[in-house]
């Protein structure tokens, strides 16, 4: 299973973390396939959370499983929603039935 986790970088008492694409039975700080962004938890608001919006729809609409965390991270970022109304209009649209009139 490929799932969307975090991957320590950085000193001790400084942690920082990649956001990777990895095989779930590889290390936490092991192999992984794509880079899609960076977390920084010593920072506070915006500044915390680089990440590449594109990649990570890319992945999640196939198949990969983010881990708890970034999923929160997700949500922040604002990923997670416009996922969902991306899915969510297209699925509108193609239930919509054109008027009579055109």
């Amino acid at each position: 299973m490929v799932r969307i986790r975090l991957r320590r970088i950085g000193r001790k008492n400084a942690p920082q973390y990649r956001i990777v694409v990895a095989d779930s039975r590889s290390p936490r700080d092991g192999k992984f396939i794509e880079i899609i962004g960076q977390y920084d938890p010593k920072r506070r608001g915006d500044q915390a959370v680089t990440l590449e919006g594109e990649r990570a729809t890319y992945w999640l609409d196939n198949g990969a499983q983010p881990s708890d965390t970034v999923r929160s991270l997700l949500r922040k970022a604002g990923v997670l929603k416009a996922r969902h109304e991306a899915r969510l209009a297209s699925k509108l649209q193609a239930s919509a039935v054109p008027a009579k009139g055109e």
